[in-house]
């Protein structure tokens, strides 16, 4: 089997060289940044609709045949596009690339998802097709990504799991433990029903890749491409995929760095997913820690009461005021990462129609004041006793109850000025 495929690679390498007009050779465009090169083949296709970007490095066994292969999937797709390859490799990659029919942006090593980054100013289609150069991915096969594309998503995942996996592709511990583990993660943590987020090959339109912003500049750039997709609200499917071995002679870029890239790089996936998680990791919790805190501040409010079994004395108030300060500093700062999150505006501008200054400045000083008020008999008896107090009664749970809300008022207070300095600050990048 292996032997077959290091002859379909090499045969694909032949065929590609053959079917070369004689003497063909390749354009350099200039380009505004002088660490970039982009070349352009003889061939080069006009106006493409769908655009197969991937990165490579040192991809020499493979990219012909990778090329030839897109080619083959394009055509049999009937669509129009281009093949661009990022490329940061110190071998014949890029020529083999270009002699081949691929447009190939010669780009600094700097990481998977700065390549993507890199791109995307030279990105023609109105569609973008992600995936490995390396032949793992079956290329030939793009009809569930364009058709899917013509049904309006904008947003394609492939799927290993719902297509083929090509018997030792895989790892056991990645098959069987890590991808699935945080798969299922991010399906919790975002609400969704993802079968393969690790899967390379997907699609994207160019307009919401451009929206996305990515910030990631190495393996994280695909969990947070997905989160990206859920928080600016994509139209979204899956595809099946046929994912194959490495072809002999080539050794994955994981397997060069060592046994412990896996873990590595499922370790900056989950990084990834609890930084954008922000939903899930601050504003939900906060919302049961403030529900509770204010309950038993509510029961509480004038002395100590019995539910059932259990007397709500002074130490439960003190744990009321714990979990109003730590939910509603966990639900604001939510907020305040949501907002930094924000891919497309729109949760920005219903936050800030929620949150509107003079409106919150207004509820915090009520609310300081009547903290104030309620605190201030306690304040009077404990200087009239010679700075003492030899019991706790209505008075001190009263100052408490002031207490959460002196430091709700402070709480809601700043971090309104945080969301709407951050949503100023995201606004001025973008003009």
């Amino acid at each position: 089997m292996e032997s077959s495929r290091s002859n379909e690679i090499l045969t694909g390498a032949v065929q590609c060289f053959e079917n070369l007009p004689e003497g063909a050779k390749f354009r350099l465009l200039p380009v505004d940044d002088p660490d970039v090169e982009l070349w352009v083949p003889h061939d080069d296709v006009v106006a493409p609709e769908f655009s197969i970007v991937v990165p490579a490095m040192n991809e020499a066994i493979t990219i012909s045949t990778f090329v030839a292969w897109c080619r083959a999937g394009l055509e049999d797709a009937g669509v129009v596009g281009e093949i661009l390859i990022i490329d940061s490799s110190s071998d014949n990659t890029p020529l083999l690339a270009v002699q081949c029919g691929a447009r190939v942006l010669r780009t600094p090593k700097r990481g998977l998802g700065r390549a993507y980054i890199d791109s995307i100013p030279f990105v023609r289609g109105k569609y973008v097709i992600m995936g490995d150069a390396d032949c793992t991915y079956d290329f030939r096969d793009l009809g569930g990504f364009v058709q899917a594309a013509r049904e309006g998503r904008e947003f394609v995942m492939g799927s290993r799991w719902k297509g083929y996996i090509e018997p030792g592709s895989m790892p056991p511990h990645h098959r069987y433990f890590g991808s699935p583990l945080t798969t299922r993660i991010l399906n919790v943590v975002m609400s969704t029903k993802f079968s393969d987020i690790h899967c390379g090959m997907r699609l994207i339109t160019t307009d919401a890749l451009v929206r996305m912003r990515l910030q990631s500049q190495s393996w994280e750039y695909a969990s947070e491409m997905i989160l990206k997709s859920v928080h600016m609200r994509l139209r979204t499917s899956e595809v099946p995929v046929r994912f194959l071995k490495d072809p002999d002679g080539r050794e994955s870029h994981l397997k060069r760095i060592g046994w412990t890239a896996p873990f590595q790089a499922g370790w900056i996936s989950l990084r990834a997913m609890f930084v954008l998680g922000a939903e899930f990791f601050l504003v939900k919790p906060g919302v049961v820690l403030l529900a509770v805190g204010m309950a038993i501040n509510i029961l509480t409010a004038a002395g100590a009461v019995t539910v059932g079994p259990v007397t709500l004395s002074v130490f439960w108030k003190l744990v009321g005021v714990t979990l109003v300060v730590l939910g509603l500093q966990s639900f604001c700062m939510g907020q305040l990462a949501r907002v930094l999150h924000d891919c497309d505006g729109r949760f920005t501008e219903r936050l800030l129609d929620r949150y509107r200054y003079n409106r919150i400045v207004a509820v915090s000083v009520a609310s300081t004041l009547g903290g104030v008020a309620l605190a201030l008999p306690l304040a009077v008896e404990y200087v009239r006793m010679g700075l003492a107090l030899d019991n706790i009664g209505t008075k001190s749970f009263l100052a408490l109850s002031g207490l959460v809300l002196v430091l709700a008022g402070f709480i809601l207070f700043t971090s309104t000025l945080l969301i709407h300095a951050a949503a100023s600050k995201l606004r001025q990048a973008e003009i």
